[in-house]
């Protein structure tokens, strides 16, 4: 997955309550960043490839090296409505993973929810709002992927690594073919990674 000159990037608006934009680095699902507009978010771009490809490489991931910094915007969508799970999708998101992609992105998704577990840890807790947003959205995508689900934890941090759980099986049993599980994954990483830099002072 060696990028080539130039590289694709996907824009999501209307998050937040219409207040932040979101850009998505189309070779790295999970690679996201969130700002204020469409031009902080893209240029913000190559400096959050080289921060995700840095960590990955910490975590013992392999890391594509990409070649060049122009990212440029081929497609935007909007959230279509203010409820969990009803983020945008995009072309990319409809095709199929090979078996190594799942296998990968899979552990890309372990790590996250690990780095927003360590975040928390370091913070002594957190707000419980944004927590209980991201347990919603996963148990959203849940009933997307077409699983079912326990009752999710009784508290926020024990839902939290319940509703990942939950969506971790769901991804396993859709396989790599089906239709959500590329945006699943791309957003699932993007907001945890997202919120653990929140609780550490760093949004990038």
């Amino acid at each position: 997955m060696a990028g080539t000159m130039p590289h694709a990037i996907f824009v999501e608006t209307g998050l937040d309550g219409g207040a932040t934009v979101a850009a998505y680095a189309a070779e790295l699902p999970g690679c996201a960043t969130f700002a204020a507009t469409d031009d902080e978010a893209t240029n913000a771009m190559p400096r959050r490839v080289e921060t995700f490809t840095a960590w990955l490489r910490q975590q013992g991931q392999a890391a594509p090296t990409f070649v060049g910094d122009n990212w440029y915007e081929v497609e935007r969508a909007a959230v279509t409505d203010a409820g969990e799970g009803q983020r945008a999708a995009f072309t990319l998101d409809e095709l199929p993973l090979s078996d190594d992609e799942f296998r990968e992105y899979l552990s890309w998704l372990e790590l996250a929810r690990e780095e927003l577990a360590a975040a928390l840890d370091a913070a002594e807790g957190g707000p419980t709002d944004p927590l209980e947003q991201i347990s919603r959205q996963d148990e959203q995508f849940v009933r997307e992927l077409g699983g079912a689900g326990d009752e999710p934890g009784a508290g926020p941090i024990d839902r939290l690594y319940a509703s990942r759980a939950l969506l971790t099986d769901a991804l396993v049993a859709a396989g790599t073919n089906h239709d959500a599980v590329r945006r699943v994954i791309r957003i699932a990483i993007a907001d945890d990674l997202r919120l653990a830099e929140a609780l550490r002072g760093v949004m990038g």
